[in-house]
């Protein structure tokens, strides 16, 4: 017997989600932990719906944030309003938060102290032999303590299990087909979905797309080059605006301002909350999208010019249960997808060589994000196989200065599937493109949405739009011209 979903209004206030589903239906899916055995355990998938009103029906869309980890049930009332309505209105918009994340069931948390102790971390940048060590032993005790926690969970945590719940939410919905929007590493899940099952593939959308053959530590590290462009990118921003910053006038006194922030700050936590970790995670934004540049900039100015860190402290925001939900299952999946080193001295040696080559901003704590997987209870891997067949039409989104997902990843995917059209961002550097307020890629986006229709091939990408001018200074700078972030802006949204 084929389950099917029982939709409801959503409650006013969700547990979880607060008011953010105003206007949706709520239901919820049983899918087997393991897809081998579907008359073994359950798990609960939570979902939402915003109902088509069109006459003319395209189906569902199922819509995925990325992460690996990110909540998504607010999707099918946030995405459409970046739409024509009429294109909107065609489709049933169904968010969901993937196993084990949000209202889902079980929802993971793993070890809360080692992104939230209590008072400011260890700086990610080892001082010494014993800071690092002291760093690998916090890892690991948060892997251990997900493998007390989850033990039967984790084997089944994978990017392919989840593919597999994207197929069993398709039949459960009746549909022969399904339509697919992802962001970051919701473009892998999506591209994983369309290998295993490309004739259910109707339309799909992938933003800010994973490189494939990189996953996933090989990806982390090309992150820690991108993310030290981006920066310097922001650095230079900076200078550019002295006269409202008065932090220099090149990148390079722009950079050392921000290093002397790290280092009063380690003596010196802002409100006794605000280290240098603390710090790294703030301006982690900046080389996400450019619309946290002012507020960013305005933080350090304050703290380095005015020697004032009251702005800093009220900025920094510890993680709560959703934070830490998404990072254990971007733990969990991560290191169940594909082999990572196991010997940390790999680690050592690539993390040192990269920081000392230049690439400092976000090296070791990338490092540390990601170390757990050295220590994970269940080895990782073999990656799943992503590749399409030529009549499968995908629709690829990619800024050409992304640092999360650097743009070699798009240029791979393309490949990979060679019936899609890559569409860039030329110049653009913001994670997550799609649907955010840029004209030209959002009239392509809908375009293809509301036809089918996609830009004629040519070598390369096969279509282009500029990327807007970046912000200026000032509070009014800093709203998203949308009022909304579409991908999750957590401390990292995929590898």
């Amino acid at each position: 017997m084929v389950a099917r979903i029982k939709w409801k209004p959503c409650p006013k206030s969700d547990p979880v989600e607060k008011d953010r589903l105003k206007g949706l239906q709520c239901g919820k899916l049983a899918v087997p932990l393991d897809h081998d055995r579907p008359d073994g355990h359950k798990i609960t998938l939570a979902l939402t719906r915003a109902r088509h009103t069109a006459r003319k029906f395209q189906g569902v869309m199922l819509l995925n944030r990325g992460g690996p980890g990110a909540h998504g049930r607010d999707m099918a009332a946030v995405l459409p309003d970046g739409l024509p309505k009429k294109v909107a209105a065609a489709y049933d918009w169904i968010g969901f938060d993937p196993r084990g994340v949000g209202a889902s069931k079980p929802a993971m948390v793993c070890d809360k102290t080692y992104q939230n102790p209590g008072r400011p971390r260890p700086d990610t940048v080892p001082a010494s032999v014993a800071a690092e060590r002291a760093w690998i032993a916090r890892a690991r005790a948060y892997a251990a303590d997900c493998a007390a926690k989850y033990g039967s969970l984790l084997p089944h945590m994978g990017t392919v299990s989840s593919a597999r719940d994207l197929e069993a939410i398709r039949v459960a919905l009746g549909q022969r087909q399904v339509n697919y929007f992802g962001y970051s590493y919701g473009s892998y899940l999506g591209a994983v979905y369309a290998t295993m099952f490309p004739g259910r593939v109707r339309r799909m959308v992938l933003d800010s797309v994973v490189r494939p053959s990189g996953v996933w530590y090989d990806n982390n590290l090309d992150q820690n080059v991108a993310f030290e462009k981006r920066i310097r990118v922001f650095y230079a921003w900076i200078a550019r605006h002295h006269e409202t910053y008065r932090l220099g006038r090149s990148a390079t006194k722009v950079a050392a301002a921000y290093a002397k922030a790290r280092r009063r700050l380690t003596v010196k936590p802002a409100g006794g909350r605000v280290g240098p970790t603390e710090l790294d995670d703030i301006f982690l934004a900046s080389g996400y999208g450019q619309q946290s540049w002012p507020m960013n900039a305005r933080l350090l100015s304050a703290l380095i010019v005015k020697r004032d860190p009251r702005p800093l402290a009220k900025a920094w925001q510890a993680p709560g249960w959703l934070d830490q939900n998404n990072y254990a299952v971007y733990t969990a999946v991560q290191c169940r997808d594909a082999a990572w080193p196991r010997d940390w001295a790999r680690w050592h040696r690539d993390n040192w060589h990269l920081y000392r080559s230049g690439y400092r901003f976000e090296t070791w704590g990338n490092a540390w994000y990601n170390a757990p997987c050295a220590f994970w209870a269940h080895h990782g891997g073999p990656a799943p196989q992503v590749s399409g067949r030529p009549d499968l039409p995908m629709l690829l989104v990619q800024g050409t200065e992304d640092a999360a997902t650097p743009y070699r990843g798009a240029l791979e995917m393309h490949r990979r599937f060679p019936g899609s059209r890559l569409l860039v961002q030329a110049g653009g550097g913001d994670h997550g493109v799609a649907l955010t307020g840029d004209r030209c890629i959002d009239k392509a986006v809908a375009v293809y949405l509301g036809n089918g229709s996609l830009p004629a091939h040519r070598p390369g990408p096969d279509a282009a739009c500029p990327a807007g001018k970046p912000p200026e200074p000032g509070p009014r700078a800093e709203r998203h011209p949308l009022k909304r972030e579409p991908v999750d802006t957590h401390r990292r949204q995929t590898s």
